[in-house]
């Protein structure tokens, strides 16, 4: 999570305002941009929800035996399909962190899931991607520069369009829910 919202989060939760809490048995879907921190978050949710969590990019790399980086550089498409496939071959009610590309491209597979949206604002976004030079590059023809605008402005705007759970409101929820640690 990007360390400059972390005041205003803290701010948020204490605010009153909306609660959202998933029902019981509805799989929760930790997404956001590239490097917002759902992984990081992802063990801190799953304590909270005393459900286990799975980080999709991991899960595929271990069950297809391909490390992303080359897998989404050489073959983008069946990357994207096998993310998707992935997701819905979960057993329902269970606790997953998405890529960063989930939310603009499988926004359907979203459907009756509740999603989490991890905030990051771009010089936070740009920070961290040009610092990990292990995260591929997914237009290559422009500078890395221009693909970071580009890309996380245009996924913004498809974000916006899918039904999700902004993360003040999810902690919220657990806190007036009274989830055990």
């Amino acid at each position: 999570m990007d360390p400059r919202l972390a005041p205003g989060l803290r701010e948020a939760v204490a605010r009153p305002g909306p609660a959202r809490a998933p029902v019981p048995g509805q799989t929760v879907v930790i997404a956001g941009h590239r490097s917002a921190g759902k992984s990081r978050l992802l063990p801190l949710v799953a304590r909270m929800l005393a459900r286990p969590g799975v980080d999709l990019d991991t899960h595929l790399e271990r069950l297809h035996g391909r490390p992303l980086r080359t897998w989404v550089a050489e073959a983008p498409q069946a990357f994207r399909a096998a993310e998707r496939r992935a997701l819905l071959e979960l057993p329902p009610g269970g606790l997953v962190a998405v890529g960063g590309g989930f939310l603009s491209h499988h926004p359907d597979a979203l459907a009756g899931l509740f999603t989490v949206v991890v905030p990051v604002c771009f010089d936070t976004y740009r920070e961290r991607l040009l610092a990990d030079q292990t995260r591929p590059r997914l237009r290559t023809d422009v500078s890395l520069e221009e693909e970071l605008s580009t890309v996380f402005h245009e996924r913004e705007a498809l974000h916006a369009r899918v039904p999700t759970v902004a993360l003040e409101d999810f902690l919220r929820g657990c806190l007036a829910t009274e989830v055990p640690p």
